[in-house]
């Protein structure tokens, strides 16, 4: 059981059967009254976000959840799931595309992610903070297009619309950032 003085930014936490990121914490003493710790908590299966205030010295009733975390390769969807392949085992694992959500706008065949499961069923997917991308539909560039110049929209390969220089053509394949969706760099091959 954890108590107040554990609850800190990046702590997963166990709650009323449901597991959940703490992604703010704030300690606060009052001149009147006990201290307490007021966490915002993300939970890990649906994303929600909710407020959760502990006072110290109570009982928190968070516990530490069974989690583990599995190096995976994503292999392909079928429409309704999505294929991944452990890398110590070559153990095949298929997600239904509920728990993928935002995740399809990153995951091209080859990539390594982490799989993050709770008592044995996938909850989350995390990506490295950088994907390379290759732009799938974009307006044509014109002469005098420069780094220095405006921004336009492009349609990733997988969907995932980014604001890119002018310069950039259908192709070429970006650097994007996945904790963003920002644009970062041309890569270089």
């Amino acid at each position: 059981m954890y108590q107040t003085t554990e609850l800190k930014k990046g702590v997963k936490i166990e709650l009323e059967s449901k597991v959940y990121l703490i992604v703010k914490a704030d300690f606060t003493n009052p001149g009147k009254g006990s201290a307490f710790v007021k966490c915002r908590l993300k939970n890990l299966e649906s994303g929600a976000v909710t407020e959760r205030t502990f006072k110290s010295g109570v009982s928190t009733g968070a516990t530490a959840p069974n989690l583990s975390e599995r190096k995976m390769e994503y292999l392909y969807n079928d429409g309704s799931n999505w294929f991944f392949m452990d890398q110590q085992n070559f153990e095949t694992i298929e997600i239904h595309k509920d728990y993928v959500d935002d995740a399809t706008n990153y995951l091209v065949e080859g990539i390594h992610v982490g799989l993050m499961f709770y008592n044995g069923k996938p909850i989350s997917i995390e990506f490295p903070n950088f994907v390379n991308l290759t732009v799938q539909e974009t307006d044509p560039g014109l002469k005098g297009d420069s780094a220095a110049g405006g921004m336009k929209k492009a349609i990733m390969e997988t969907g995932l619309q980014v604001s890119v220089p002018l310069f950039i053509k259908e192709g070429e394949k970006l650097k994007i950032d996945s904790r963003t969706g920002e644009y970062v760099e041309r890569v270089k091959e």
